[in-house]
């Protein structure tokens, strides 16, 4: 999120731009745009702007600045413009907290974040259409509802989301100037050697192909990716590691330990299902075969998040633990090698 490996957006789509009419008498900029954006409140307006959502001239305004002639106005959100129809479906998610304002989930692996082209259906977004039908936010007909950030299908774990638009600008605002905290757990192929660092580079679309990422070393295209890593386990042939975002690009994970050649064990799309490391051994290949078996997908976990509530801006902290498939494969690895081990001693 792409979510999210990590597909944590940092970004905000603009959903409305006027240029203001050279003749135009100074006006509320909420008022401005009530009487130009269909089935909007002013209440609504007002709590974009609060959150810094109500640009003009590219700097954020409060609900009381008056446009002038000429101003560029516009109007940016967490989400993209309306792409499908929504379905609401009563599917079961594993609720952590929440309150008036927030929800967060512990969502499992194989479970889509939004709707979009091929999922349409069976995603987290549509299971809280149904258990949010009666808060406004989610009759609002838009794709991604009280979304602030994602992960991928395949990837477990952590995600927080707005109940309404007050929480929703609020938190976007966070993930956009990261103050967040995200820790995930992976397990990838290989030590990463220094033990504990820092993987940059830009992450953008692969240029062969479009449903991928590609890093960009020289910044020629995507955008600016850090994950800080330090490695928490290893087995000689696979480490666990976590890893720390400080920013939350497309696949950034995943796409980052691919590019220092440590894809994420039984990565497919990055070159992790392939038995990269250990000996040509009948028996330890059919090890890895039976530990794919077992994790059937990329070993990324979202473990923990922190953020400041939307309304009272108390730091809120919230962790989990690893899925079981994970927990089997880490176990028959520590298993395998201090089995090797003995042998040897």
């Amino acid at each position: 999120m792409a979510e999210e490996e990590v597909v944590d957006q940092q970004e905000l789509f603009e959903h409305h731009r006027f240029k203001v009419d050279p003749g135009q008498s100074l006006l509320r900029i909420d008022k401005f745009l009530c009487a130009r954006i269909e089935n909007v409140s002013r209440t609504r307006i007002q709590e974009a702007a609060n959150a810094g959502n109500i640009l003009v001239n590219n700097n954020p305004v409060k609900p009381n600045y008056r446009v002038k002639p000429n101003d560029i106005v516009q109007v940016v959100l967490p989400n993209p413009p309306r792409e499908i129809e929504l379905i609401p479906e009563n599917i079961p998610i594993g609720i952590v907290y929440e309150d008036d304002d927030v929800i967060v989930v512990n969502k499992e692996a194989g479970m889509v974040v939004h709707p979009a082209y091929g999922n349409y259906t069976g995603t987290l977004v549509n299971a809280l259409m149904w258990h949010f039908k009666d808060l406004p936010l989610f009759q609002t007909g838009e794709i991604r509802p009280g979304l602030v950030h994602r992960i991928d299908k395949n990837t477990s774990g952590i995600l927080v989301l707005a109940k309404n638009e007050l929480a929703l600008n609020k938190l976007s605002r966070q993930f956009y100037d990261r103050t967040t905290d995200r820790k995930y757990i992976a397990i990838v192929w290989g030590i990463p050697d220094p033990p504990e660092g820092t993987i940059t580079g830009h992450v953008g679309r692969n240029i062969r192909d479009r449903k991928i990422m590609q890093v960009f070393p020289d910044g020629s295209h995507g955008k600016s990716a850090i994950t800080h890593y330090k490695i928490i386990e290893e087995f000689s042939y696979v480490s666990v590691v976590e890893c720390k975002l400080e920013t939350g690009r497309t696949h950034q994970i995943r796409v980052h330990f691919s590019h220092i050649r440590h894809p994420l064990f039984n990565d497919e799309e990055y070159g992790g299902e392939r038995i990269l490391k250990g000996t040509t051994f009948s028996k330890y290949q059919q090890f890895v075969k039976n530990c794919f078996a077992i994790l059937p997908r990329q070993a990324l976990h979202a473990k923990s998040l922190a953020f400041d509530h939307p309304v009272t801006g108390k730091r809120l902290f919230f962790d989990s633990e690893l899925p079981d498939d994970m927990k089997q494969v880490i176990e028959k690895w520590r298993s395998y090698i201090s089995g090797r081990d003995s042998q040897f001693s």
